[in-house]
């Protein structure tokens, strides 16, 4: 299910993306933030902070979302958004 994330870059330019989970266009709306997940496609990305890892692919929203958030600061996620994984403790 599509959704939509708003974040910055580190240079502090600031995007609107939808995830689409679409192997062949995994985010609308940024030419930048699609060109990020592009270069990080078929590497390791950890869902949260203590993981489960998995390998980036155009249509695992979960691992798109992990890439925007390990390399932007994501602002704002829309409805939609997988959750992320938790650790009983």
């Amino acid at each position: 299910m599509p959704f939509t994330v708003t974040g910055a870059f580190e240079d502090g330019a600031t995007y609107s993306v939808q995830v689409t989970g679409r192997a062949d266009r995994p985010v609308i709306g940024s030419h930048r933030a699609a060109a990020l997940v592009e270069l990080h496609e078929g590497s390791p990305v950890s869902l949260s902070p203590t993981g489960p890892v998995r390998t980036v692919a155009g249509d695992d929203e979960a691992a798109v979302l992990a890439v925007l958030r390990e390399f932007t600061r994501v602002v704002e996620e829309g409805p939609g958004t997988p959750r992320q994984a938790s650790v009983p403790g």
